[in-house]
């Protein structure tokens, strides 16, 4: 998993550049406040806005997550370790003030920039989540 490309993901990559190109700057990255190990994948911190594209594999999407079944015992350990840090992660960004928005891969990149504008923009407030929250998979 030392080799497995960490960020710059063809999803997250087709969002930002449609993010850059309808006038938004973003910064790549961010690490979460008060736990610097942590990155949000597309930050506004002027916004205090975090959007995460997650791996419908790595984040256990309910339509296209599986789980291995060579060595499941440990794949569900991780898998659902990943899940818990997701909702950790939201806690800690909701009480600095944050507000959360995560995505799956697969959704349409063009309707994740849309709501991402129209929250950066004040079309609407962001909600927290596109997703089911990681706590209730």
């Amino acid at each position: 998993m030392s080799t497995y490309p960490r960020g710059q993901t063809g999803p997250e990559m087709q969002v930002r550049r449609l993010l850059h190109a309808a006038g938004l700057r973003y910064r790549v990255h961010y690490p979460v406040p008060g736990n610097a190990r942590r990155k949000i994948d597309i930050a506004f911190p002027k916004n205090r806005l975090a959007v995460f594209i997650d791996g419908c594999f790595w984040h256990a999407c309910p339509q296209h997550g599986i789980t291995p079944k060579s060595n499941s015992d440990w794949w569900s350990w991780k898998l659902s370790g990943n899940t818990t840090r997701d909702a950790d992660t939201n806690q800690r960004l909701t009480a600095a003030g944050w507000s959360v928005m995560r995505f799956w891969e697969h959704e349409a990149p063009w309707d994740v920039a849309a709501q991402v504008e129209d929250a950066i923009r004040g079309h609407s407030t962001p909600t927290g989540e596109s997703k089911q929250a990681p706590g209730d998979r």
